[in-house]
């Protein structure tokens, strides 16, 4: 089965009192609409995805760089931003299911998303919903504080999104319904049958207010592990000098299997320590003559494929680079872009240091550079 998938960030975030609305909050350096895509991503059935951003917006989502996503705008409200984006779908015959998702729940698992994507097979329509776990009481009227009281609490349930439908049906839904909703999409069904109802998940609650987004990084904080990798080269005549990525005007460079860049070697064996993967030698053998003088830029992005595949994202990267020769400074600013651009973060993510050892030892008689780095991710899944 093939989905599109509608990711609904076209609110005014009101509640959530910020100059920047929720779906542009960052967490480990990504915005809420960037980890949904990052998690949608991982799903080959989901051949195409749209975002329905508010119009106000529109420099924000322009940062964001978005690649493969068709951008729409919402709305007045969430009805009508849903609306836009069916009725584009249906005027490009795309694939007959589609999935709808808030992008204020962005903490879904990719649990969840596959067993909706599995139970539309037999379904016309899939909701995660849970449980109702506190008292209920129900307001008669308010100024006389009259309230019903001994609601039970098993006879309701609350629904979550992503949720799933027949592309055609539910457009016929909002097409024709004059029922007024705010809450879902399945809130305009009025026959349920054959609607497939699943376990959702207390953690893919919906940030409305700045509580929930602080209970969000909470999360997300106790999700983060940290890494050290550290690499040292001998320098010589005749090889070239590459720190960062950048290759660096030198009479003397690295002598090593790959290009000997003890920056991104350093990166690299962070990040996989972090992410309990191993280490650099382990995932590229000096013994093995396909990576003899390869581009370490090419086997730190084998690595960000393999941890975003494990659900890891960056947190933030911090660089000791040892060297009595050259200086760092005159490179800084362009190493860290070229550590940003290939790690996908933001260059607010990266801290670049350059330490000398005045003089003592092999660095200091510049026979040799080292490099040390610490990096911590964030397991988002």
């Amino acid at each position: 089965m093939s989905f599109c998938l509608i990711i609904l960030a076209g609110g005014n975030s009101h509640r959530f009192r910020s100059n920047i609305g929720k779906p542009y909050q960052k967490l480990a350096g990504k915005s809420l609409i960037e980890i949904n895509l990052i998690k949608a991503r991982k799903f080959k059935e989901i051949k195409k995805i749209i975002l329905v951003y508010n119009k106000k917006d529109s420099k924000l989502v322009k940062l964001l760089k978005l690649k493969n996503v068709k951008l729409i705008i919402g709305g007045i409200n969430r009805q009508q931003s849903t609306f836009n984006a069916l009725k584009y779908l249906i005027s490009q015959k795309s694939t007959a299911k589609v999935l709808i998702h808030d992008v204020a729940r962005p903490n879904f698992s990719t649990k969840l998303l596959r067993s909706i994507l599995r139970n539309m097979r037999n379904a016309r329509a899939v909701v995660p919903k849970i449980k109702v776990q506190d008292a209920i009481k129900q307001i008669i009227d308010s100024s006389k504080e009259e309230y019903i009281v001994g609601k039970k609490r098993d006879s309701f349930f609350l629904t979550q999104t992503p949720q799933s439908f027949n592309l055609e049906e539910i457009y016929h839904l909002h097409k024709t319904s004059s029922r007024k909703y705010k809450d879902d999409d399945i809130s305009l069904y009025m026959d349920l049958n054959k609607v497939k109802f699943i376990e959702g998940e207390k953690n893919n609650f919906k940030i409305t207010d700045k509580s929930d987004f602080e209970n969000l990084r909470n999360i997300y904080k106790s999700k983060q592990s940290v890494g050290i990798g550290f690499d040292v080269h001998k320098l010589v005549p005749n090889r070239a000098l590459y720190l960062g990525g950048l290759r660096i005007k030198s009479k003397l460079g690295t002598l090593g299997h790959s290009d000997g860049d003890p920056i991104l070697h350093s990166v690299t064996d962070a990040i996989l320590g972090a992410c309990k993967m191993g280490d650099i030698g382990q995932m590229f053998s000096d013994k093995n003559k396909k990576f003899k003088n390869v581009r370490s830029t090419i086997l730190l992005q084998k690595v960000l494929e393999l941890i975003r595949l494990n659900g890891y994202l960056i947190n933030n990267i911090d660089i000791n680079i040892i060297t009595q020769t050259p200086k760092i400074k005159k490179y800084k600013n362009k190493i860290l872009n070229n550590i940003a651009e290939v790690c996908d973060i933001s260059k607010n993510q990266i801290n670049l240091k350059g330490k000398t050892t005045e003089k003592l030892g092999v660095i200091g008689k510049e026979k040799a550079i080292a490099c040390e780095v610490i990096c911590s991710v964030v397991k988002y899944d």
